[in-house]
């Protein structure tokens, strides 16, 4: 009878128990999930929209492997310039600060303009100018990561987020730098921050005919680096055989405007009517099989062209070198010049392999650049403030394994000197409003005294003040790829004032004859500039 006892029935004392464990169980387990996946892998302030982060935000967020340790160190920095400011260690003085958004792509694919090595470059550029920026008196800065897609095409949330963020009192954004290519969607980026009153740099945009009210380029564009290759042939003629290789794609607004700058400026002298050939860049969308040189090389060879002028990207250059290397010499007497516009020398144009396609097709690269490698192995008079940078890349450098080459394609230095620009004009405008005040407050990051009070609007008003005048730089950005000014609304577009431009040859030619290096034109047709 023991063993055949029924089981008592549960009362409702224990038919509540039993539901409260499993309420209790069942809210570990959402919790433990959620604790798991986190705010996603775009984190609580961007969206994932096709595949990409996209939005504003101070903090890290998934990124390719090699970009990540950059990205940490941004949001490291901005950490601690937010405790600085709220709550400073040892009854510290409070620093005001204000913010400085990236907007650029944080992830790229085959055909995107900017790849994962030219993002990683810009960041450690941008990354280096802030953390001069915040050891320097004066406010500090935030650097807002505001990624708008891999194709540039989402940029228009972000531009609403900027514009809220503008508004902030206690911190607002009082500038834009990134903004990495000429295309049709960057076009209406920075036309839609002009609207919003957003003062923006554009490190490395060279298409002459990106222009907005309120986009500052700190690079030579395609007009002024014609210049400097015109000065370059002078100085080193040969038998003007020329030839023009383009890119097709119409929506390439870099191309196809580097394209009519080179006919404008060369075609009367070099000929290319019958003596050009056109490929499809391996930028955009799909159009069919890219980087096809083979009518180029051939048509090349048979014209027995000593002139080459490319009007493509950087990235495709080194499938027509290999291109070029199949056909061979052709029999020519001299050297094969392939001349090009850019930052400088993308890392792929100097390897070892591309080195030997350059030695097989008796070739050199000639290279009108925003900067020259030389300069930080301490040759060609490097800029004065180019040691100034190099002690913070250097640390860098060390921290997240950059390699020899890392400098070279300026992607680094340009977005140093972008953000340095909007720094400089925030620490010019912070002193003015601040001046006579007296006592110390926070203003001076002493404690006691006003609140910060500096918008967007002011900045605008420092950058467009002209920097240039017949006799000296006052005010000119100091910067790593040299000292350079801007000369007011209406005048310019907006371009860098007396920027260098250097023509870097690679492989290096042998020649005791050196040009004297051109610096960007002041107004219409001026080319003087100040010592």
């Amino acid at each position: 009878m023991l063993f055949r006892r029924h089981p008592r029935e549960w009362g409702p004392i224990e038919w509540a128990a039993v539901l409260g464990l499993a309420v209790v169980a069942g809210v570990v387990t959402v919790l433990l999930a959620l604790g798991a996946r986190g705010p996603g892998r775009c984190g609580d302030d961007l969206a994932e929209i096709g595949g990409d982060c996209v939005g504003v935000t101070e903090h890290a967020f998934d990124v390719d492997p090699r970009l990540g340790s950059l990205v940490e160190a941004i949001e490291d920095e901005n950490r601690e310039v937010r405790e600085q400011a709220d709550s400073p260690s040892d009854n510290g003085a409070r620093i005001p600060y204000v913010r400085i958004a990236l907007m650029m792509p944080f992830s790229a694919d085959e055909s995107s303009a900017m790849t994962t090595d030219m993002i990683r470059r810009a960041l450690a550029g941008a990354l280096a100018a802030q953390q001069e920026a915040n050891n320097a008196g004066g406010p500090h800065y935030q650097l807002l990561l505001a990624p708008d897609g891999r194709n540039l095409d989402q940029w228009e949330p972000v531009v609403e987020r900027l514009g809220e963020l503008a508004a902030d009192k206690k911190a607002p954004l009082v500038g834009v730098t990134g903004i990495p290519s000429s295309t049709p969607e960057t076009r209406q980026a920075i036309k839609a921050l002009s609207r919003a009153g957003i003062p923006t740099v554009g490190p490395v945009i060279t298409a002459a005919d990106m222009n907005a009210e309120q986009f500052f380029k700190t690079s030579p564009n395609n007009e002024q680096f014609a210049g400097a290759l015109k000065q370059y042939l002078r100085e080193k003629p040969q038998a003007e055989k020329g030839f023009l290789v383009w890119d097709n794609r119409s929506e390439d607004v870099y191309s196809q405007n580097l394209r009519k700058v080179f006919e404008k400026h060369f075609d009367e002298e070099y000929d290319f009517k019958g003596r050009n050939s056109n490929f499809t860049g391996s930028s955009g969308t799909d159009k069919g099989i890219p980087r096809r040189f083979t009518d180029a090389a051939q048509k090349i060879c048979a014209a027995r062209s000593d002139t080459v002028f490319f009007a493509g990207r950087d990235q495709d250059l080194p499938a027509f070198v290999k291109r070029l290397a199949q056909e061979g010499d052709c029999g020519r007497s001299g050297r094969l010049r392939l001349l090009k516009v850019g930052i400088g020398l993308e890392p792929t144009l100097t390897t070892p392999e591309t080195d030997r396609w350059l030695k097989e097709a008796r070739a050199t690269i000639v290279a009108a650049s925003s900067v020259d490698p030389a300069w930080w192995k301490g040759e060609h008079d490097p800029p004065r403030a180019l040691g100034r940078f190099m002690g913070v890349y250097e640390k860098l450098k060390a921290e997240h394994g950059f390699d020899e080459e890392f400098l070279d394609d300026g992607y680094a230095v340009m977005y140093h000197d972008a953000f340095t620009l909007l720094a400089d004009a925030v620490d010019r405008t912070y002193t003015e409003l601040n001046e006579g005040r007296g006592g110390s407050g926070d203003n001076d990051g002493k404690g006691g005294g006003a609140p910060l009070k500096l918008t967007k609007n002011d900045v605008y008003n420092t950058l467009i003040m002209p920097s240039i005048t017949a006799t000296g730089c006052s005010d000119c950005l100091r910067g790593a790829a040299g000292a350079y000014g801007f000369e007011g609304p209406d005048v310019n577009d907006q371009w860098a004032v007396c920027k260098p431009v250097p023509v870097v040859e690679h492989p290096a030619v042998e020649d005791d004859r050196r040009s004297p290096v051109y610096r960007t034109f002041r107004g219409a047709g001026k080319d003087d500039c100040p010592a």
